[in-house]
């Protein structure tokens, strides 16, 4: 029996006792009364009353970035009216989202009535990787239209589905330029949001020689030839891409020490020959039979002795943090086959298919990325 199961009938009492109160009309109102635990009354019912509405605050988020409002305040504070011509909208309408801005803390007003961006707007202004992701979110919204029916798988095609078309798509090496273009483009730019993140937690500088599956244009690799002047890289992913890919090799001046190989790893060999291998956000797009297949051949083809790097959002069980499961179990539901894991789960399928020294490997943003490394035996 493990420890949590054993647990579990210490706590149910407690459980119980707790219930019975919270669901009392009388307790409810002598918590709100009493000066000790009405803050806490408060809190918790702010954070019921957020997940209400929730949704209306990613519509006024998606708003404030597609009409592209930081950037017009960042030029001078503006009032409602000022700034309502260049939004397209109504002095009213314009009061309406800047004072919802406010409430979001990604604006703030000062006494004269003029609006500049808040804490959280002045950060999102540096971030085109988040404002591109609050922009795609319109995908998940039309999939999100009727949850239930998402859940139910009664909603297929998904509008994210279609949109990453590689996605449980066994025909995905025959994916054109086209139909590639703009979630490579995206993936690109979010990307640059988590790569220093990995490059910190873990030096490449160390190795030989880098391959980055399912590396997309290359903003990763590019990332760490940076960090490591004398790094060989690697490039694997499906025709198409690995066309930007060597495309964006070249602006950088990195044509001669990168190459690009074309394939789709399900099913098929890796490229030999580099003793470092990344995973950077692959493994949550696919069930667990393709993850496992795909460590397979990511272990066969690394030198022996050679490091994995898997990198991605990674769920905390335990924890109240809402990214992981709520989000991205969410997302990664609308998309296709793929599901957010915890370490733990990350670290039994990277065993299963032969590695050694399974390690995480602290980040500064584990809401964005959490890394696991884990060696290929030195002799097999």
């Amino acid at each position: 029996m493990t420890e949590m199961a054993a647990a579990e009938p210490a706590r149910r009492p407690w459980r119980t006792l707790r219930d019975r109160l919270l669901t009392s009309p009388r307790f409810q109102r002598l918590a709100r009364a009493f000066p000790l635990t009405r803050p806490l009354v408060r809190h918790y019912e702010r954070q019921l009353f957020d997940l209400v509405a929730g949704f209306t605050y990613s519509q006024v988020l998606a708003a404030v970035v597609q009409l592209k409002v930081l950037d017009l305040l960042a030029e001078a504070p503006r009032s409602a009216d000022e700034l309502s011509p260049h939004l397209g909208l109504a002095p009213g309408a314009a009061a309406t989202l800047l004072d919802a801005a406010t409430a979001l803390r990604l604006v703030e007003r000062d006494a004269a009535g003029r609006y500049a961006p808040g804490l959280l707007g002045t950060v999102l202004r540096t971030q085109p990787g988040v404002q591109a992701m609050v922009e795609h979110h319109a995908l998940l919204y039309a999939d999100l239209a009727d949850p239930v029916a998402l859940l139910r798988g009664q909603t297929r095609p998904t509008a994210l589905g279609r949109y990453w078309t590689y996605s449980g798509n066994p025909a995905a090496a025959q994916l054109t330029p086209a139909q590639v273009a703009s979630y490579s483009t995206l993936m690109s730019v979010t990307q640059q949001l988590i790569a220093g993140e990995i490059l910190d937690a873990y030096p490449v500088g160390r190795h030989r020689c880098l391959l980055d599956v399912g590396g997309g244009e290359g903003s990763f690799l590019r990332a760490a030839a940076a960090r490591a002047p004398q790094l060989r890289l690697m490039l694997y992913d499906l025709p198409a891409v690995v066309a930007r890919a060597q495309a964006g090799f070249a602006a950088a001046g990195l044509a001669g020490r990168a190459q690009c190989f074309a394939g789709d790893f399900r099913g098929a060999e890796l490229p030999r020959g580099a003793d470092a291998l990344s995973l950077i956000r692959v493994a949550f797009d696919h069930d667990d039979a393709t993850v496992l297949a795909l460590l397979h051949a990511a272990h066969a083809a690394l030198d022996p002795g050679g490091t994995l790097l898997l990198a991605e959002p990674m769920v905390v069980p335990g924890r109240d943090e809402p990214s992981g499961a709520a989000y991205f179990g969410l997302y990664l539901l609308a998309m296709g086959p793929g599901r957010p894991r915890s370490a733990d789960r990350l670290a039994a399928l990277i065993r299963a298919a032969g590695f050694d020294e399974v390690t995480p490997r602290p980040t500064r943003t584990p809401l964005q990325v959490g890394l696991l490394t884990a060696r290929r035996r030195a002799s097999v």
